[in-house]
């Protein structure tokens, strides 16, 4: 993996950059699709790639560990070919599990117990054998496991994690030393800064994991329940550690005016389920604003789904035969409102690129932050 940092703005951290993997270069700033089980859902790979412009997806290795399974991963030769789909992958470790299925796992040095969400089976996942699994699954850009403590956790709790996750970055960085790609290519490992809401802990987990040299950067543990404005604060802190020469990927995050909001503070990728699941639940993301297809007032309005945005779904299908689709229960509404979604986000990245490249990127974002958050 290499990264080069093309251009950064003058007036914000807003960095634009390249960052080029063994199935393709990523143009950042870039958001990936969640495909947590080897599928965006309601979404095909030909579909991500000529209707959406997706140049990277998301996989998650604990959802992938239980089903389909290694082994049937590993004879099919990789998720890649698995699904379909030949262009860049990055795997979760399961570390967002410690948080999201807290009910479920218990929390030890040594790694994380789970209890199948699926059957009740317990597994444990270890530094070491999450980075063995991701070798199976075949994903470019690896994750460390971490713990990620929720929004609210108080100060001893976040440092407890936060340590944690640093003995585990030491670990998973030796496993990943000690092993090799199964498939013929080269994968790289990131690591996870952790520390919830609180500066200092976030300044030494940053400063602690650059000092392990890994070839790129997540921040973790934000949108877990803290403030917006939190979010924001814990960004511009970490940032301005991270090397300015190495990706720099915030984890699960988030709406639109997120997005933009952190690019300007220095990030180059985001994963989140918002598109995908909102746009199943009705919420459509456009070039005008969101609205909510099942709404009355668009029964009978019959422009264009985002007269703004160039592309065969959001141009093709009207507002109306959209809601007409959702009041039916129509499988096809899920999937055109989930296209239109991730398009509109990815037209997002690109347009947020130009900006940086041209160097207006704070009077753009100015001006599109109102325009892309108000409900229509």
């Amino acid at each position: 993996m290499r990264f080069t940092l093309e251009y950064v703005d003058s007036e914000t951290r807003a960095r634009a950059g390249r960052l080029e993997t063994p199935h393709g270069v990523v143009e950042t700033p870039m958001f990936m699709p969640v495909g947590t089980v080897g599928s965006v859902k309601a979404v095909s790979p030909r579909e991500l790639r000529r209707d959406v412009g997706a140049q990277i997806i998301l996989g998650n290795t604990y959802h992938l560990y239980l089903r389909p399974g290694l082994e049937v991963l590993r004879q099919a030769g990789g998720l890649h070919r698995f699904m379909g789909w030949d262009g860049p992958i990055l795997t979760d470790s399961g570390g967002f599990q410690v948080f999201s299925l807290a009910a479920l796992r218990k929390l030890s040095e040594e790694g994380v117990w789970f209890q199948s969400h699926l059957d009740g089976s317990r597994h444990l996942f270890t530094p070491e054998n999450v980075i063995d699994y991701q070798r199976v699954i075949g994903a470019d850009i690896m994750m460390v496991l971490d713990e990620c403590p929720p929004g609210d956790a108080s100060l001893e709790a976040a440092r407890r994690a936060h340590e944690l996750t640093l003995r585990w970055a030491e670990r998973s960085k030796r496993r990943f030393e000690e092993t090799a790609p199964l498939y013929g290519y080269e994968q790289a490992l990131f690591a996870i800064v952790q520390g919830g809401v609180f500066p200092e802990l976030r300044r030494e987990s940053a400063r602690a994991l650059v000092a392990m040299d890994f070839p790129g950067y997540a921040i973790g543990g934000l949108s877990v329940g803290e403030p917006t404005e939190l979010m924001y604060e814990m960004v511009e802190v970490v940032t301005e550690i991270l090397p300015a020469d190495r990706p720099r990927y915030l984890m699960g995050v988030g709406t639109p005016a997120n997005l933009l909001e952190n690019i300007a503070r220095g990030v180059d990728l985001f994963d989140c389920v918002m598109p995908t699941r909102n746009g199943r639940n009705g919420t459509i993301f456009t070039t005008e604003g969101i609205l909510n297809i099942r709404n009355r007032k668009w029964q009978t309005d019959f422009s264009p789904l985002d007269p703004g945005l160039d592309g065969y779904v959001s141009q093709t299908f009207t507002k109306a035969y959209v809601r007409h689709l959702f009041q039916a229960g129509e499988i096809l509404g899920l999937q055109i409102a989930t296209l239109q979604n991730l398009s509109f986000y990815l037209w997002l990245m690109r347009e947020a690129r130009r900006a940086i490249l041209e160097g207006r990127y704070r009077s753009w974002m100015n001006e599109m932050l109102p325009r892309i958050s108000r409900r229509l």
